[in-house]
């Protein structure tokens, strides 16, 4: 089995196509992410990367190319297909926590495994480990309304992790925070990806940051182009 994860070639993205208003956001984008491999995806605001991620996680459809996870050719699935896969082989973290307010730290890691048929007892002890892993077992009861910046963005890599993706996709996953709080979130966020040896695309402003990943790479003028 080959160890690429993801795989997208040639993908395109044009808004509004046919009319004058048209917008070619992506321009025949290549890029591959393999197993164990962390990629920052770097770019100025508005320049397509969020664009790139929705496609790449099956959240949005390209105008052409192909996007393939784990070997499959995911463009030709139907919405249902695409569902299943998006959520038993991609995790998502975004620059806000998006947690349901009405449930615990543990109950928002919890509800996406019930989601994907894990029995109930199987998905509280996956919820615990994941929490004792980024230094939040004594807050698993707590609400997002009472935890810190940092620790709620920390419950959400934990719920992106709670399915056991083979790929993992993050928005500016420190973009809310200040430096400290960003430095601690990003840390764990690195432990738990190479220690499940998953694929990870993350999108950053913060070179800092992407110069702490396996390799960078930048979005401009619609395409991928790698750092040297």
């Amino acid at each position: 089995m080959s160890d690429t994860v993801l795989e997208l070639e040639g993908i395109c993205k044009v808004y509004n196509p046919g009319t004058p208003g048209a917008v070619d956001v992506l321009s025949g984008v290549n890029l591959s992410v393999g197993r164990g491999e962390i990629v920052a995806l770097v770019a100025p605001s508005g320049a397509g990367k969020s664009t790139l991620l929705h496609i790449a996680g099956l959240l949005d459809t390209a105008s052409a190319g192909h996007v393939r996870l784990n070997g499959r050719e995911m463009g030709v699935k139907g919405d249902s297909a695409r569902t299943i896969a998006r959520r038993r082989e991609v995790g998502f973290v975004y620059q806000f926590h998006h947690l349901l307010p009405e449930f615990t730290a543990a109950e928002n890691i919890i509800l996406p495994q019930l989601a994907n048929a894990i029995p109930a007892a199987e998905a509280e002890a996956r919820a615990a480990m994941l929490l004792a892993s980024v230094g939040m077992t004594d807050r698993a009861a707590h609400r997002p309304s009472q935890l810190s910046g940092g620790e709620q963005q920390r419950v959400a890599v934990c719920r992106a992790l709670a399915n056991a993706p083979r790929l993992l996709l993050a928005d500016e996953p420190t973009g809310n925070l200040d430096p400290g709080t960003s430095d601690t979130v990003f840390a764990a966020l690195l432990t738990l990806v190479r220690e499940t040896g998953m694929a990870a695309l993350i999108a950053t402003h913060n070179l800092e940051l992407a110069g702490r990943m396996d390799r960078v790479v930048r979005l401009q003028s619609g395409q991928v182009v790698e750092d040297r």
